[in-house]
């Protein structure tokens, strides 16, 4: 969710109707919508190994749940705002390009679920933000979501909301443990 708007990172099988014509990604305020989901993966697109800690100032991944496409940005203008354009990109394997990739910028050493991040785009260097415009039809009052020049705009800030989360030491008795079926 981003932390200035209160909006969630979202996308659906609407396509941008100018720039890449990429699916779009925008940022909603309702909170159970199954298309507000994201699978974190390596920047290989393979998916973290569950219960490992993921880095801080690592290269990640995040694929849309519904659609497999991931989240993507190139040298593209924003459809409102004339920023740069994020889309959802990539085939049904979950594979794309380089434009999936982002850095991962936190506090810690590891990303932890009540931290505020930050997602910086490999390719472009401009950071995963919410522009505060909003679009009309066919995705009516759901937020632009952009790729902002400055770390320093409040606009840039993000966190968990709602999803899967294992602890490690959860993982690991877990995975020690022998049970019969």
């Amino acid at each position: 969710m981003n932390v200035d708007y209160n909006v969630r990172l979202h996308s659906h099988e609407v396509k941008y109707g100018s720039g890449s014509g990429q699916q779009s990604v925008t940022g909603t305020t309702a909170k159970e919508d199954g298309n507000s989901y994201w699978l974190v993966k390596a920047e290989s697109g393979k998916q973290c190994l569950r219960g490992r800690p993921i880095r801080c100032g690592d290269t990640i991944r995040l694929e849309h749940i519904m659609t497999k496409k991931n989240l993507h940005s190139h040298l593209v203008s924003s459809p409102l705002t004339a920023k740069q354009e994020v889309s959802a990109y990539g085939d049904q394997n979950g594979d794309g390009d380089t434009g999936d990739n982002w850095i991962l910028i936190c506090n810690n050493d590891f990303w932890e679920r009540d931290d505020t991040i930050m997602l910086k785009h490999v390719d472009t260097e401009k950071f995963l933000a919410v522009s505060g415009r909003t679009y009309g039809t066919p995705i009516s009052g759901q937020n632009e979501v952009v790729g902002e020049y400055s770390a320093n705009s409040p606009h840039t800030q993000w966190s968990v909301m709602e999803g899967l989360f294992i602890h490690p030491n959860d993982f690991k008795a877990q995975h020690n443990q022998h049970t019969e079926l």
